[in-house]
Protein backbone atom coordinates (compact mmCIF):
# COMPACT_ATOMS: atom_id res chain seq x y z
CA UNK A 1 0.00 0.00 0.00
CA UNK A 2 1.18 3.40 -0.70
CA UNK A 3 1.71 5.70 1.49
CA UNK A 4 2.88 9.02 0.01
CA UNK A 5 2.30 10.45 -3.47
CA UNK A 6 4.93 11.43 -5.75
CA UNK A 7 4.78 13.81 -7.72
CA UNK A 8 7.21 13.99 -10.80
CA UNK A 9 7.98 16.93 -12.94
CA UNK A 10 10.45 16.38 -15.83
CA UNK A 11 13.82 17.55 -16.79
CA UNK A 12 14.43 20.05 -19.76
CA UNK A 13 13.31 18.17 -23.23
CA UNK A 14 11.94 15.15 -21.08
CA UNK A 15 8.03 14.03 -20.64
CA UNK A 16 6.49 11.83 -18.10
CA UNK A 17 7.18 8.91 -19.80
CA UNK A 18 10.79 9.20 -17.98
CA UNK A 19 8.89 8.29 -14.83
CA UNK A 20 7.24 5.16 -16.25
CA UNK A 21 10.14 2.86 -14.92
CA UNK A 22 9.83 4.01 -11.62
CA UNK A 23 6.32 2.89 -10.76
CA UNK A 24 7.35 -0.30 -9.45
CA UNK A 25 10.57 0.23 -7.70
CA UNK A 26 8.78 1.57 -3.95
CA UNK A 27 5.78 0.41 -2.73
CA UNK A 28 5.64 3.07 -0.45
CA UNK A 29 5.31 6.27 -2.95
CA UNK A 30 3.01 6.35 -5.62
CA UNK A 31 4.67 7.78 -8.35
CA UNK A 32 2.74 10.35 -10.06
CA UNK A 33 4.42 11.93 -13.49
CA UNK A 34 3.47 15.17 -14.65
CA UNK A 35 2.85 15.61 -18.12
CA UNK A 36 3.81 18.94 -19.63
CA UNK A 37 2.36 20.49 -23.33
CA UNK A 38 4.16 20.15 -26.33
CA UNK A 39 5.43 16.90 -25.65
CA UNK A 40 4.30 13.17 -25.66
CA UNK A 41 0.67 12.65 -25.79
CA UNK A 42 0.20 16.72 -25.47
CA UNK A 43 2.32 17.22 -28.62
CA UNK A 44 0.03 19.66 -30.08
CA UNK A 45 -0.27 21.60 -27.51
CA UNK A 46 1.92 25.00 -26.65
CA UNK A 47 5.05 24.48 -24.88
CA UNK A 48 5.16 27.24 -21.67
CA UNK A 49 7.93 29.37 -21.71
CA UNK A 50 7.22 30.68 -18.27
CA UNK A 51 7.63 28.41 -15.09
CA UNK A 52 5.14 30.70 -13.18
CA UNK A 53 2.48 30.46 -15.94
CA UNK A 54 3.45 26.53 -16.23
CA UNK A 55 2.28 26.34 -12.60
CA UNK A 56 -0.54 28.01 -13.12
CA UNK A 57 -1.93 26.35 -15.89
CA UNK A 58 -0.69 22.79 -14.35
CA UNK A 59 -2.07 22.97 -10.76
CA UNK A 60 -5.70 23.13 -11.77
CA UNK A 61 -5.23 20.39 -13.86
CA UNK A 62 -3.08 17.86 -11.14
CA UNK A 63 -4.82 18.99 -7.76
CA UNK A 64 -8.08 17.46 -8.85
CA UNK A 65 -6.35 14.09 -9.43
CA UNK A 66 -4.54 13.84 -6.10
CA UNK A 67 -5.69 11.86 -3.01
CA UNK A 68 -6.61 14.11 -0.31
CA UNK A 69 -5.98 11.35 2.27
CA UNK A 70 -2.48 11.02 1.31
CA UNK A 71 0.59 13.62 2.16
CA UNK A 72 2.47 14.18 -1.27
CA UNK A 73 6.16 15.18 -1.99
CA UNK A 74 7.00 16.84 -5.24
CA UNK A 75 10.25 15.78 -7.04
CA UNK A 76 11.93 17.62 -9.79
CA UNK A 77 15.43 17.10 -11.61
CA UNK A 78 17.00 20.28 -13.45
CA UNK A 79 14.52 22.62 -14.82
CA UNK A 80 12.10 20.10 -12.57
CA UNK A 81 13.46 21.23 -9.46
CA UNK A 82 12.04 24.79 -9.84
CA UNK A 83 9.05 23.76 -11.13
CA UNK A 84 8.22 21.44 -8.13
CA UNK A 85 9.62 24.38 -5.48
CA UNK A 86 6.57 26.44 -7.28
CA UNK A 87 4.67 23.26 -7.46
CA UNK A 88 5.22 22.34 -3.86
CA UNK A 89 4.08 26.57 -3.17
CA UNK A 90 0.72 26.37 -4.99
CA UNK A 91 -0.22 22.57 -3.53
CA UNK A 92 0.04 23.72 -0.03
CA UNK A 93 -2.36 26.73 -0.69
CA UNK A 94 -5.00 24.17 -1.92
CA UNK A 95 -7.21 23.60 0.45
CA UNK A 96 -7.54 19.70 1.58
CA UNK A 97 -4.03 18.99 0.55
CA UNK A 98 -1.05 18.06 2.57
CA UNK A 99 2.32 18.59 0.98
CA UNK A 100 4.76 16.68 3.27
CA UNK A 101 7.77 17.08 1.53
CA UNK A 102 10.58 18.65 -1.58
CA UNK A 103 12.50 16.86 -3.33
CA UNK A 104 14.62 19.14 -5.78
CA UNK A 105 17.97 17.60 -7.72
CA UNK A 106 20.31 18.59 -10.32
CA UNK A 107 19.80 22.69 -10.13
CA UNK A 108 20.73 25.57 -8.31
CA UNK A 109 18.80 27.22 -5.86
CA UNK A 110 16.03 29.65 -7.08
CA UNK A 111 18.26 32.64 -6.16
CA UNK A 112 21.11 31.26 -8.44
CA UNK A 113 21.56 30.90 -11.67
CA UNK A 114 23.91 29.55 -14.38
CA UNK A 115 26.49 32.21 -16.00
CA UNK A 116 26.20 31.02 -19.30
CA UNK A 117 23.12 30.20 -21.26
CA UNK A 118 21.69 28.92 -24.29
CA UNK A 119 18.65 30.52 -25.24
CA UNK A 120 18.97 32.78 -27.92
CA UNK A 121 21.50 30.69 -29.39
CA UNK A 122 21.31 28.89 -33.20
CA UNK A 123 20.66 25.78 -33.92
CA UNK A 124 23.67 24.33 -33.54
CA UNK A 125 25.76 26.44 -30.71
CA UNK A 126 22.31 25.67 -28.14
CA UNK A 127 22.01 22.15 -28.86
CA UNK A 128 26.13 22.08 -28.27
CA UNK A 129 25.42 24.36 -24.93
CA UNK A 130 22.42 22.00 -23.50
CA UNK A 131 24.87 19.33 -24.44
CA UNK A 132 27.18 20.72 -22.16
CA UNK A 133 24.63 21.74 -19.25
CA UNK A 134 23.07 18.09 -19.44
CA UNK A 135 26.40 15.95 -19.99
CA UNK A 136 24.63 13.91 -22.60
CA UNK A 137 22.81 14.37 -25.32
CA UNK A 138 19.33 13.23 -26.52
CA UNK A 139 20.28 10.78 -30.04
CA UNK A 140 16.97 11.88 -31.34
CA UNK A 141 18.81 15.90 -31.85
CA UNK A 142 21.10 13.66 -34.40
CA UNK A 143 18.40 12.73 -36.79
CA UNK A 144 17.63 16.52 -38.53
CA UNK A 145 14.01 15.43 -38.88
CA UNK A 146 13.67 14.76 -34.92
CA UNK A 147 15.87 17.77 -33.87
CA UNK A 148 13.18 19.75 -35.99
CA UNK A 149 10.25 18.26 -33.92
CA UNK A 150 11.90 18.44 -30.66
CA UNK A 151 13.95 22.08 -31.03
CA UNK A 152 10.85 24.10 -29.62
CA UNK A 153 10.08 21.95 -26.90
CA UNK A 154 13.23 22.14 -25.79
CA UNK A 155 14.22 25.98 -26.39
CA UNK A 156 10.94 26.41 -24.47
CA UNK A 157 11.89 24.05 -21.68
CA UNK A 158 15.44 26.04 -21.73
CA UNK A 159 14.02 29.50 -21.47
CA UNK A 160 11.68 28.49 -18.93
CA UNK A 161 14.60 27.23 -16.73
CA UNK A 162 17.22 30.44 -17.48
CA UNK A 163 14.59 32.73 -17.32
CA UNK A 164 12.88 31.86 -13.92
CA UNK A 165 12.93 34.36 -10.85
CA UNK A 166 11.10 33.32 -7.77
CA UNK A 167 8.33 35.81 -7.19
CA UNK A 168 8.00 35.03 -3.52
CA UNK A 169 10.66 34.81 -0.40
CA UNK A 170 8.41 32.86 1.36
CA UNK A 171 10.08 29.54 2.49
CA UNK A 172 7.91 26.55 2.60
CA UNK A 173 7.26 25.05 6.13
CA UNK A 174 7.96 20.93 5.03
CA UNK A 175 11.07 19.32 4.37
CA UNK A 176 13.65 19.90 1.38
CA UNK A 177 16.24 17.01 0.45
CA UNK A 178 18.48 18.29 -2.20
CA UNK A 179 20.21 15.81 -4.30
CA UNK A 180 23.27 15.42 -6.78
CA UNK A 181 25.30 12.78 -8.63
CA UNK A 182 28.66 13.01 -6.88
CA UNK A 183 30.32 13.33 -10.15
CA UNK A 184 27.69 16.10 -11.58
CA UNK A 185 30.06 19.00 -12.74
CA UNK A 186 27.49 21.61 -13.22
CA UNK A 187 26.15 21.63 -10.03
CA UNK A 188 28.57 22.68 -7.13
CA UNK A 189 27.87 21.28 -3.67
CA UNK A 190 27.22 25.25 -2.48
CA UNK A 191 24.80 25.58 -5.29
CA UNK A 192 22.45 22.61 -3.88
CA UNK A 193 22.75 23.55 -0.43
CA UNK A 194 21.38 27.14 -1.15
CA UNK A 195 17.83 25.41 -1.22
CA UNK A 196 18.00 25.37 2.47
CA UNK A 197 16.65 28.87 2.70
CA UNK A 198 13.72 27.59 0.62
CA UNK A 199 12.36 26.08 4.17
CA UNK A 200 11.73 26.81 7.48
CA UNK A 201 11.63 23.10 8.21
CA UNK A 202 15.20 20.92 7.47
CA UNK A 203 16.86 20.50 4.72
CA UNK A 204 19.25 17.61 3.85
CA UNK A 205 21.64 17.58 1.03
CA UNK A 206 22.47 14.23 -0.24
CA UNK A 207 24.87 12.98 -3.25
CA UNK A 208 23.98 9.53 -5.23
CA UNK A 209 26.86 7.91 -7.55
CA UNK A 210 26.61 9.50 -11.27
CA UNK A 211 26.55 12.77 -13.09
CA UNK A 212 24.24 15.20 -13.74
CA UNK A 213 21.33 12.78 -14.93
CA UNK A 214 22.67 10.06 -12.14
CA UNK A 215 18.63 9.04 -11.47
CA UNK A 216 18.06 8.06 -15.27
CA UNK A 217 20.44 5.23 -14.40
CA UNK A 218 19.79 4.50 -10.76
CA UNK A 219 16.19 5.39 -9.65
CA UNK A 220 15.91 2.77 -7.48
CA UNK A 221 18.56 4.51 -5.34
CA UNK A 222 16.39 8.05 -5.59
CA UNK A 223 13.41 6.58 -4.45
CA UNK A 224 15.08 4.46 -1.09
CA UNK A 225 16.73 7.91 -0.33
CA UNK A 226 13.44 9.86 -0.58
CA UNK A 227 12.11 7.63 1.41
CA UNK A 228 14.61 7.28 3.87
CA UNK A 229 14.64 10.80 4.17
CA UNK A 230 10.68 11.67 3.85
CA UNK A 231 8.54 8.78 5.17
Amino acid sequence: MHSHQLLCLPFAGAGASVFADWKPLSQRLDVLPVQLPGREKRFTETCYTDVHQAVAGLVPEVAPLLDPEQDIIVFGHSLGAVLAYEFAHALAAQPGLRVSGLVVSGSPDPWSSRRERATGLDDGDFLTRVAEFAGYSHPALTDPMMAELLLPMLRADVQMHEDYQPRSEEPLDVPIVMVRGDADSLISDSQVAGWSRATRSRSQAATLPGGHMYLTERPGELLALIERQLL
